[in-house]
């Protein structure tokens, strides 16, 4: 057990040096993006490792997995969770009542937008819980997410009508396996950004950018990513 422990934590260095060397190039100051440990599948003890090390924010991509770990009695009561699945909309009593969620990265309609409103006005949250919508930015028929153009659309309903929830930006989980420089879907995610920003009234760096993954996280810092969401990096493959 102790190698795995060993594993997560030189694993977490190796990212936490990476991050920051993307960060000194793309001239950007420390600590101004925020690493999710992406935990679907993995247990609690490897949570606990990563959390040893000081990690703090995970992400799960299952709503049932998310519900059954975060009510775990050994979950420290300063981990922060967020969801970065598919969420239905029949799913949002269940995910309201997940203790310590902090943000849910994946609205990708108003339908869902106002089904998570009703659910967490039923409940006593002293905070509206901050959410991202899910952009499709590479228009892929099989991929979730809203089209760019509905993205403004989306965010004004929700900064509106949905007094439960915060809206903090936008995120794509884009095609990890179009290599080019610089990475459509980004590019198109700041553009996104900016459309949702000038809609809203606001600047767009108030906005967030959560982008990058295992595989191009590097990439998505100098693009100006603030949410990076890394499992197999840290954890192992499943």
């Amino acid at each position: 057990l102790m190698a795995g422990a060993e594993l997560v934590a030189k694993a977490l260095e190796s990212v936490g040096a990476r991050i920051s060397s993307a960060l000194t190039r793309a001239q950007r100051p420390a600590g101004s993006v925020r690493l999710v440990a992406v935990s679907k599948t993995k247990p609690m003890s490897m949570i606990l490792e990563a959390y040893a090390q000081g990690q703090r924010v995970f992400g799960e991509n299952y709503v049932q997995e998310l519900a059954e770990k975060s009510k775990l009695p050994e979950v420290p009561a300063d981990v922060q969770w967020h969801f970065i699945g598919h969420l239905q909309s029949n799913k949002c009593n269940v995910i309201a009542e997940v203790p310590q969620l902090a943000m849910v990265e994946t609205i990708d309609s108003a339908k869902l937008a106002d089904a998570l409103n009703k659910a967490l006005a039923k409940r006593s949250r002293p905070t509206p819980l901050s959410v991202m919508i899910q952009v499709n930015t590479s228009g892929e028929e099989s991929k979730s997410g809203v089209l760019p153009s509905e993205c403004p659309g989306l965010a004004e309903h929700i900064h509106r009508q949905c007094p439960a929830l915060r809206f903090v930006g936008v995120m794509t989980i884009g095609d990890p396996d179009r290599h080019v420089t610089p990475n459509p879907d980004f590019a198109e995610l700041v553009r996104c950004r900016a459309a949702v920003a000038a809609a809203l009234g606001v600047a767009p760096e108030s906005l967030e950018l959560s982008m990058g993954m295992s595989g191009d996280f590097e990439h998505a810092i100098e693009m100006g990513s603030t949410n990076i969401r890394v499992g197999s990096t840290i954890f192992g493959s499943r």
